[in-house]
């Protein structure tokens, strides 16, 4: 059974998000909300969370995961950027876009793209992320917690805990985020191309 975790929005109990991380530490999956939709997210080296993730949504080896970084600091230490990237990336966040970039050695294979060697990365506007990745110290391996038989997200944290109880450690709810997911931006091949447009404004990229 998930644990039920009721987070205020905008000042976070910190018990609560001490205990989030406890079960991330611990190999544990959670959804939580972010800036675009609820997402599945696990620990970097969570080998057991990445498969959870993959059968609950029904990904194949090709899939781009994302690591929910909490500042470009972080993001620097698992993709190649340069300046011209960066720069772009830098005026777009924090919000709900995701980028694809070659990744760094820091990233395990098994988050790779297997042909590209490229990895998903965002910087999420939304305290209750940026205080669980302010406590966790490392990234947050995520997807957007979209079910293969339905059409958008899931939105409502008592509707995700009714759902999927027995595969889920913890569900964390503080209030409605929305269906819409990231806007996606390759910029693998150093001009961005647009592969999902979403709730980020994809004009700036277009």
């Amino acid at each position: 059974m998930a644990k039920y975790f009721d987070v205020h929005p905008d000042n976070p109990q910190r018990r609560a998000i001490g205990q989030i991380v406890d079960l991330l530490r611990q190999d544990g999956l959670i959804a939580y909300p972010t800036d675009s939709a609820y997402a599945l997210g696990c620990q970097l080296g969570n080998r057991d969370g990445l498969d959870r993730i993959r059968s609950i949504r029904h990904l194949d080896d090709r899939h781009h995961f994302t690591l929910v970084c909490r500042d470009f600091a972080q993001l620097g230490q698992f993709v190649h950027v340069d300046n011209t990237v960066f720069r772009a990336i830098k005026a777009a966040t924090p919000g709900s876009y995701t980028f694809i970039l070659p990744a760094t050695k820091e990233v395990p294979r098994r988050l790779l793209h297997p042909k590209k060697k490229t990895v998903g990365v965002r910087i999420p506007d939304h305290v209750v992320v940026q205080a669980l990745l302010d406590e966790l110290g490392e990234p947050l391996v995520s997807s957007t917690l979209l079910l293969p038989d339905h059409a958008e997200p899931l939105t409502q944290g008592w509707e995700i805990k009714d759902e999927l109880d027995h595969v889920l450690d913890a569900v964390v709810d503080s209030g409605d985020c929305g269906t819409e997911p990231t806007t996606v931006i390759d910029f693998s091949a150093g001009e961005p191309e647009i592969v999902r447009k979403g709730a980020g404004d994809p004009a700036r990229f277009e």
